[in-house]
């Protein structure tokens, strides 16, 4: 099943809460909270997406699926868990060592929350491998971290498809999240690649009718 995660990266604030209830009434199935510190990235949103998180936390019964974005990620960690995020991402860029990436998965599913790791486009998917069998999914950045409505970069793609031949010869049960340019063409790309997750912000916050881009986006 294709499962649609809409980013609220672009949402205007005085247009969220009509954005968030339109959103869900579209049916999708997460809202998608990009975290920037200025750090990992160039643009720092960290008080914005947390009052869109706490709002829709109060507004809606769909998931979170936190993306870090960020160099300090335990702190961020300990911040979104107390939210009860149904998945919460964090870059293999940032961790550093074999250790510290353990333990950070470890700490999410503690919390009984799925555990995401995420590579941007010029990470190779052998950076990953080693923690594959201990995560829930693996987001691919189909453009450069930090800035919303960029064009996918196709390159990527090839590596979805080399993930997913990798998952499925080791019968790793894992959901891969595409992430970046995510349109009803670019959708399609991405899931004959192997993605079942799809992150759509621009495409949907501006389309005339929500609910048949999210339909579009799912087929």
């Amino acid at each position: 099943m294709i499962e649609v995660s809409a980013s609220v990266l672009n949402i205007e604030k005085d247009n969220a809460t009509r954005d968030f209830y339109n959103l869900e009434t579209a049916k999708v199935n997460y809202f998608h909270i990009d975290v920037m510190d200025g750090k990992f990235v160039e643009n720092n949103n960290v008080e914005l997406m947390k009052d869109y998180a706490l709002t829709i936390k109060h507004i809606s019964n769909l998931g979170l699926d936190v993306h870090l974005m960020v160099e300090d990620i335990e702190n961020f960690i300990d911040e979104y868990l107390m939210l009860s995020p149904e998945i919460l991402t964090f870059h293999i860029e940032v961790t550093g060592t074999e250790e510290r990436t353990k333990k950070i998965i470890r700490t999410i599913k503690n919390e009984g929350t799925r555990v995401g790791i995420a590579i941007s486009p010029d990470t190779s998917i052998e950076e990953i491998k080693p923690y594959l069998e201990l995560v829930h999914m693996v987001l691919v950045m189909s453009v450069v971290p930090g800035k919303g409505g960029q064009k996918l970069i196709p390159e990527t793609l090839e590596k979805v498809k080399q993930l997913k031949k990798y998952v499925d010869e080791n019968n790793i049960d894992i959901d891969i999240e595409v992430d970046g340019g995510i349109n009803d063409i670019t959708a399609k790309e991405a899931i004959e690649a192997g993605s079942n997750i799809l992150v759509a912000g621009k495409y949907l916050i501006s389309s005339e009718n929500m609910n048949e881009a999210v339909q579009k986006i799912k087929m």
